[in-house]
């Protein structure tokens, strides 16, 4: 190693050790917020499908099966459909908890200003169980 006398001082080290360690802390915090809504959106997209499926099914079997059939076979799928707005809103309390822990993070660390996180990390509301009526 060639040294050039410019060598830094220990509290240089430190300080850029401490940075690197705050940005890689708050890489980790964003990047289980980001995996925590991604995992909102692939639910949300069951639950789109399932509600699309189920259209399709009462335009289809309509003529084929007495209303009874009928009425049976949508009850089965809103209960599906209702246990995946279950996991969706329980994988929504976990995203809260997770951008509670970013928004603690940043703070600990003097920032203080939250209002463009919540712009890039927004979380969807709660969804409500489907009725059969």
């Amino acid at each position: 190693m060639i040294k050039t006398g410019r060598e830094k001082p220990p509290e240089d080290i430190l300080k850029e050790e401490f940075l690197q360690e705050r940005a890689a802390l708050l890489g980790r915090a964003g990047e289980k917020v980001s995996a925590a809504i991604e995992k909102l959106r692939g639910i949300e997209e069951i639950i789109e499908k399932r509600l699309s499926h189920l259209d399709q099914i009462v335009e289809k079997c309509r003529a084929q099966y007495g209303d009874g059939e009928l009425v049976f076979l949508r009850r089965q799928i809103l209960k599906e459909i209702n246990v995946e707005i279950g996991k969706f809103n329980r994988a929504r309390e976990h995203a809260k908890l997770r951008y509670y822990y970013l928004v603690v993070t940043r703070e600990a660390m003097g920032m203080n200003r939250h209002h463009w996180i919540e712009d890039v990390y927004r979380i969807p509301p709660r969804k409500k169980q489907l009725r059969d009526d």
